[in-house]
């Protein structure tokens, strides 16, 4: 029987063992014309002032834009010791705002990178953020890891309103575009939790409640990561159970359509020129499924962990994850063919040519501690 010499690895099994070198092993792929950052990747967002940059939370309080087009252009905003774990941008797209493990909501002039105000309120993790006009007036609401959802005053950070209904804590907000515009009065919020419910909330300059006689939509066996609406205005969901849902606004938020994964699924989106559905999962994957006919396309492999987000921009896939990587996936149909083709899914390709960001300081960056903490987080209901 082989001995084991490496102290290092003295107390792993040889289960670990084995996944620790496989994942070292395809840590040295270049696919998806990769931008290597210093930190694990939480959270993506597009830039709606330039379709060639996204933003991204990092485990290492660091929130940056991106040009995914171009070698060392990033730019930082600064402040946090905690991992960040959501973003959203101003209803004029001049403010950043990061939700952060340090129970605060951060902000940013997007341009100048300055410093704004900090939101306080919450208890525990903030879990999603988003931003709304209403009456011409805009409001950030923010949702926790205290099963709290809070309504702010994006100007003057008062709290204005707090929501309690679900037992476990938030995962996502998302508006509602059937009945929303910058001139309404009141906008509608989905909001879903890890107690698998989605519940909806109306929310106004003046108050703000739970829907009235509206029970919560229950489709998924646990935690409910994304909420995401399409163009037709049916909700799509990503949950810790393995599945992908259409969810029929004419059918009563029933699902019509279910995608099945090996394990939780953290994000989708929905290309509508394509017909498109693109998930990404805890299994390291990233899948272009057919929306008409619910079968699944391709298999873009090339992350070594975990996948965390997705947004899409043009006819591309931009996915990052827990590998620090951000990678692009093209959805054209003669490359989503060739990809398939020629194998790109088995997670090889070129030793050259990959994205790597600037250099970072590295403050802020976690101890073995707080690594298990964050494992912890992002499966918090295995």
């Amino acid at each position: 029987m082989s001995q084991i010499t490496d102290p290092d690895r003295f107390f792993q099994t040889t289960l670990s063992i084995a996944e620790t070198n496989r994942k070292a092993l395809k840590s040295k792929n270049k696919q998806g014309n990769l931008i290597r950052l210093h930190s694990k990747i939480l959270a993506i967002i597009l830039d709606p002032t330039d379709e060639g940059r996204v933003y991204v939370a990092e485990s290492a309080g660091t929130a940056r834009r991106i040009v995914l087009e171009a070698d060392n252009k990033s730019h930082f905003y600064r402040g946090p010791t905690a991992p960040l774990t959501c973003l959203a941008l101003s209803p004029d797209n001049t403010t950043l705002f990061a939700g952060c493990w340090d129970k605060t909501i951060w902000s940013w002039n997007a341009l100048t990178r300055a410093p704004g105000k900090k939101y306080y309120a919450h208890a525990d993790f903030v879990k999603a953020v988003l931003c709304v006009r209403i009456s011409g007036q805009d409001f950030l609401i923010s949702g926790s890891a205290d099963a709290c959802i809070v309504v702010w005053d994006l100007h003057t950070g008062q709290k204005l309103h707090v929501l309690k209904g679900h037992s476990r804590g938030i995962q996502d907000l998302a508006i509602d575009p059937a009945i929303y515009g910058h001139d309404s009065t009141t906008v509608t919020i989905f909001s879903a939790g890890s107690d698998r419910e989605i519940r909806r909330w109306r929310i106004g300059a003046l108050e703000a409640a739970e829907l009235e006689g509206e029970r919560p939509i229950v489709e998924h066996e646990t935690s409910v990561y994304r909420i995401v609406f399409d163009a037709d205005g049916d909700l799509w969901t990503a949950s810790a159970d393995g599945m992908v849902k259409c969810l029929g606004r004419e059918r009563g938020w029933k699902a019509d359509t279910v995608l099945r994964h090996p394990d939780f699924v953290r994000d989708v989106a929905i290309e509508e020129r394509g017909g498109w559905v693109v998930s990404v999962c805890r299994d390291e994957e990233v899948r272009v499924w057919n929306r008409a006919t619910g079968e699944l396309q391709h298999t873009y492999s090339g992350h070594f962990e975990e996948v965390t987000g997705v947004v899409l921009v043009r006819m591309e896939a931009v996915s990052v994850g827990i590998d620090a990587t951000v990678r692009r996936w093209s959805l054209m149909p003669g490359d989503l063919e060739a990809a398939k083709k020629e194998g790109d899914g088995e997670g090889g390709g070129k030793e050259e040519g990959d994205k790597v960001g600037e250099s970072d300081v590295q403050e802020g960056m976690m101890t073995k501690e707080e690594e298990d903490e964050l494992a912890d987080l992002i499966g918090d209901d295995e």
